[in-house]
């Protein structure tokens, strides 16, 4: 958050926090990616993909929408981790100035769920959105709205396709509509209220999604170390970067890492692309493993990798 509020410059400008809550998998990153307009989220076809809670900032001359994408609903937590996550989405819950509920046009909640009780004491305008239409039929959307509709008194219902951007602009011009006056919270050119690194290990964190199978991807934590901004002798912009891989056990780390290191110098090239796509440098590339066992119950790591505070 903004240590200070910054000053408002027009009468008029709109400002507030837009919460994205829903289960894993529903698409709320691919929707706050097309609603920032940049890869504020890593996206893959993998549940429990974003784990912390991250602020994308949408701004114009008269507004500034803050964006927040929470980590999925986790219904029985298995570890203290998943607990911290859930943790990141009760406080969406309270400090909404709206609040965007999405769900996709397979999904189905029960109407004891603990979430659509949460949903109906909500005090401030509440969304339905529905993703992924593009794989339904006109009708079945309308069935899905009319079902919602009967669990939520939601304040406006719409239906996208966020990987296409199809109705994303309506959503956001709603979104505008019911937002109040108020100051920017951040500068105008500011995209998120994370640091270039932290968006480096969720690259990393990205393709060992896409490389790797079975249990690893969910017990691997990425940490940057160094991150360093020099120059090559030809005088081209360098970053190099020092990463550490942690995972809860050693068999994962002989994962990890592959027959004769062969893994993860696959990871290390494919993530090294991405980044340099991301911040647009060249980049240089280290890739440590280490073994933290059971670190996904350890508060002390928990803690140290920003679970908690």
């Amino acid at each position: 958050m903004a240590e200070e509020l910054i000053p408002q410059t027009e009468p008029g400008h709109k400002s507030g926090f837009v919460n994205i809550i829903g289960r894993p998998n529903v698409g709320k990153s691919t929707l706050m990616n097309a609603l920032v307009g940049e890869r504020m989220a890593i996206i893959t076809n993998k549940p429990q993909t974003t784990r912390h809670r991250l602020i994308g900032i949408l701004s114009g001359d008269d507004f500034q929408v803050v964006l927040s994408d929470t980590p999925g609903i986790i219904e029985d937590p298995a570890y203290k981790m998943h607990q911290a996550m859930n943790a990141f989405i009760k406080l969406s819950f309270e400090d909404a100035d709206l609040m965007l509920f999405v769900t996709d046009v397979e999904e189905h909640y029960e109407e004891d769920d603990p979430v659509i009780k949460r949903l109906r004491k909500l005090q401030v305008p509440l969304f339905l959105v529905i993703n992924k239409s593009d794989l339904a039929t006109p009708q079945k959307i309308d069935s899905l709205i009319r079902h919602w509709t009967q669990l939520v008194d939601f304040t406006e219902t719409i239906s996208i396709a966020a990987l296409h951007q199809a109705n994303t602009d309506k959503l956001l011009q709603l979104i505008l509509d019911y937002l109040p006056e108020g100051p920017p919270y951040y500068p105008k050119d500011q995209l998120t209220d994370r640091p270039e690194r932290f968006f480096v290990s969720e690259i990393i964190r990205e393709k060992i999604l896409e490389l790797y199978y079975q249990e690893v991807p969910y017990h691997a934590e990425v940490v940057v170390q160094a991150f360093e901004e020099t120059q090559t002798k030809s005088g081209e912009d360098l970053v190099r970067i020092d990463a550490e891989i942690y995972v809860g056990r050693k068999t994962q780390k002989g994962i990890l890492i592959g027959k004769g290191g062969s893994a993860i110098k696959k990871l290390g090239t494919e993530a090294r692309k991405s980044i340099e796509a991301f911040l647009g440098k060249k980049v240089y590339l280290e890739l440590h493993v280490k073994v933290k066992e059971d670190w996904r119950d350890s508060d002390f790591l928990l803690r140290q990798f920003g679970y908690k505070g």
